[in-house]
């Protein structure tokens, strides 16, 4: 019985993936070029950001709403279908996360260790700020912007990371911390903000609404396996 509780919480690692960190685009580099940490950097973020984003995943295009409190808490909502909401203590590399399904009505709560343990490594900057971390050989350099790319919807730097032969076209507002544009190799846009705000955010925004929802702990499973 706990491998099959194991095996459904990797597939339910799996389908995070996609539904809540999807937009954290994955590169990964050498150490005689520019790193990632000088060209990504999250010191100085705004304490409050709210945008819309649209991004493309699978073929399709998704749909997302995020609001940032500096380091601390994040809540997005992708496509209507799945809220997610994270909470962090600065300085710590943990988090807590709750998913919620919207539509089937569940609502699934696990931490960053128990995420890894199911071989989902995404941590909180991936999270909070839609661009992963490397995690191996790559190379990164600050570029003019790419021809025929889209206007962004704020000032932004453009740099190019590539990583096996494959490059994308990035565009990193240093005013937000957050990616305005993604470009991949083919020119085709797969990420782009819509919206951007970094007014107050109301306290009631990162309240969990799940009256009537299945609540799984996938904590207490992944643990008893």
């Amino acid at each position: 019985m706990k491998l099959a509780i194991h095996r459904s919480y990797r597939g339910w690692g799996m389908r995070f993936a996609t539904l809540c960190a999807a937009a954290a685009f994955s590169f990964n580099a050498p150490a005689n070029e520019l790193k990632f940490e000088q060209a990504f950097s999250a010191k100085g973020e705004p304490r409050a950001l709210h945008y819309q984003a649209t991004y493309f995943s699978g073929g399709a295009e998704h749909r997302m709403e995020v609001w940032r409190d500096s380091d601390k808490r994040l809540k997005r909502r992708t496509d209507g279908a799945v809220e997610t909401y994270a909470f962090h203590k600065p300085g710590n590399a943990d988090y807590r996360l709750s998913v919620l399904d919207l539509k089937k009505h569940i609502h699934t709560r696990i931490d960053r260790t128990n995420l890894y343990r199911i071989g989902n490594f995404t941590d909180w900057f991936d999270l909070s700020h839609n661009l992963k971390r490397p995690g191996g050989d790559y190379q990164l350099a600050a570029v003019h912007a790419p021809e025929n790319a889209e206007d962004a919807i704020a000032n932004c730097q453009w740099f190019d990371l590539s990583e096996a032969g494959r490059t994308s076209h990035i565009c990193w507002s240093k005013a937000s911390r957050l990616p305005l544009l993604i470009q991949a190799q083919n020119g085709k846009t797969v990420w782009k903000v819509t919206s951007l705000d970094r007014k107050s955010i109301p306290g009631n925004i990162f309240e969990i609404h799940d009256e009537g929802f299945v609540r799984n702990d996938a904590n207490q499973d992944i643990e008893g396996d």
